[in-house]
């Protein structure tokens, strides 16, 4: 089931045809794709969210080429959509005004990685599991995870500012980008930010820029942070009889100081779907901790000791475990950052909501989620980050007649989150799927400015528009 593309200005017919010759003339034809099956390609992300077949792909390989595609677009008045890999969740690269798709997948040179600095130079199309190898070749660590690191892009993790599992000991993306190239409408090049660790000059347009979902600017190089890499690592694993007994656990962590580096929680229908992935998992536990430490240069057996001995407090706890080697331990990391996938395989359709809630309201927030399912007879499931309260709510259905109740559901869930103190999302930002819930969280007067500071980056509304703010929504 889709969500329909919302209202947005559809560009002139003519306007996009001297837009695409001329992106042809100065960029070359193998450059610019008008293929039927590049542009269907581009259409879409790993969303439910539906766009408009783009007029062109112009495939950048470099900064002249986005500055080009900039330029020549804001002078014909074509909207441009920026897409790295397309693993988005809230459809912030569906082009849904059509006109030309930016894509800066081509650009994958890590520039540099400077190990007297910690600093990393890389391309907006650098898979970011290849950067983890890359610099924890050179004994280094880049700790923002997204759980589809094998495939999502640099470029797109600081546009949506991603987090991950690890996200609970080290920050998510925004935590890590020291400074930016990026391309403006009009082809105009700025940088931001620094290479040094400290920097108070001027305003912090980089911060803005982290999370803008491609609505302000189009990144060419990216300048990240980097830390030495952990020398031990230790996973465990806790299975409990429900979901609140695994949320106490949570909180027992949290409350005695204890730091891991992930605090994974999984329900039962998570489990379910764990176990049809081959993984075997006590068919007494509905609900699990995945748990992982890590330290420098010191034995990790304390905070171990520590750690099993408050997640088995209260004696709910069924089995508490640690990995006994490597291919273990990855093999529960994998069954982990497959979820996504596997739960799609329990129903015909699947909708993810990433919200995130404070710490001390995990419990209600997962109370609140059951309740509303419930009442509105639909199924679901949920995981996540439950270390830093960030959790994916998914709901399940099978015909199109349940789609109501879907949406109700989704809104109740919404609702219930802004009233538990929480936000709308903590990871996957808010495109296209989250622009109607906004304004639940932000008042009118803050919508305003950030509408002001959009018109400052694109004054003709051209670059990625539809997204983050309501529109309200076509015809599908």
């Amino acid at each position: 089931m889709l969500i329909a593309p919302p209202e947005v200005r559809l560009p002139p017919r003519d306007a996009v045809e001297k837009a695409v010759r001329e992106l042809d003339r100065r960029l070359g034809p193998s450059k610019v794709d008008t293929s039927d099956g590049g542009r269907q390609t581009h259409a879409r992300d790993d969303s439910a969210a539906v766009g408009r077949i783009p007029d062109a792909v112009v495939l950048a390989q470099g900064k002249a080429d986005v500055a080009i595609a900039l330029e020549v677009c804001e002078k014909h008045g074509v909207p441009v959509t920026p897409r790295a890999a397309g693993t988005g969740r809230t459809g912030g690269a569906v082009p849904v005004a059509g006109g030309v798709v930016l894509a800066t997948s081509g650009m994958s040179n890590i520039v540099d990685i400077d190990r007297e600095d910690l600093v990393a130079v890389v391309q907006p199309g650098v898979v970011t599991g290849a950067l983890h190898a890359a610099v924890e070749a050179e004994g280094l660590f880049y700790p923002p995870d997204p759980n589809s690191l094998s495939s999502c892009m640099i470029g797109g993790n600081v546009a949506e500012n991603a987090g991950g599992p690890r996200a609970f000991k080290y920050g998510v993306t925004r935590e890590y980008v020291l400074g930016l190239e990026v391309c403006l409408m009009g082809g105009r090049v700025l940088r931001t930010g620094r290479r040094t660790v400290k920097g108070v000059t001027g305003y912090d347009v980089t911060s803005l820029l982290v999370g803008s979902e491609g609505t302000l600017g189009v990144f060419s190089e990216i300048s990240l942070k980097l830390v030495h890499a952990p020398t031990q690592i230790a996973t465990v694993l806790a299975l409990y009889p429900d979901v609140r007994a695994a949320a106490a656990a949570v909180q027992r962590v949290i409350a005695r100081g204890l730091v891991p580096r992930c605090l994974e929680l999984m329900d039962a229908w998570t489990l379910d779907a764990i176990r049809r992935q081959g993984v075997s998992v006590d068919l007494r536990a509905n609900a699990m901790l995945l748990v992982e430490v890590d330290g420098r240069n010191a034995p990790l057996d304390g905070l171990l000791e520590a750690l099993g001995e408050t997640l088995s407090e209260g004696g709910q706890a069924i089995d508490v475990v640690a990995a006994q080697d490597e291919a273990q331990r990855a093999r529960l990391w994998e069954s982990r950052r497959m979820l996504s996938m596997a739960t799609r395989k329990l129903a015909k359709y699947k909708l993810s909501e990433d919200v995130v809630v404070p710490r001390s309201r995990l419990v209600s927030l997962l109370d609140e989620a059951a309740r509303i399912c419930e009442l509105e007879k639909v199924r679901h499931l949920t995981y996540g980050h439950a270390g830093d309260g960030n959790m994916h709510v998914n709901f399940l259905w099978d015909d199109d007649s349940e789609r109501p109740a879907i949406d109700r559901a989704i809104d109740g869930l919404m609702r219930a989150t802004v009233r538990l103190g929480g936000t709308l999302s903590g990871e996957h930002g808010i495109g296209v799927s989250k622009a109607a819930y906004l304004p639940l969280e932000q008042g009118p007067e803050l919508v305003a400015l950030q509408q002001d500071l959009k018109r400052a980056f694109d004054p003709s509304g051209l670059l990625n528009p539809g997204k983050i703010f309501p529109t309200g929504h076509a015809s599908c």
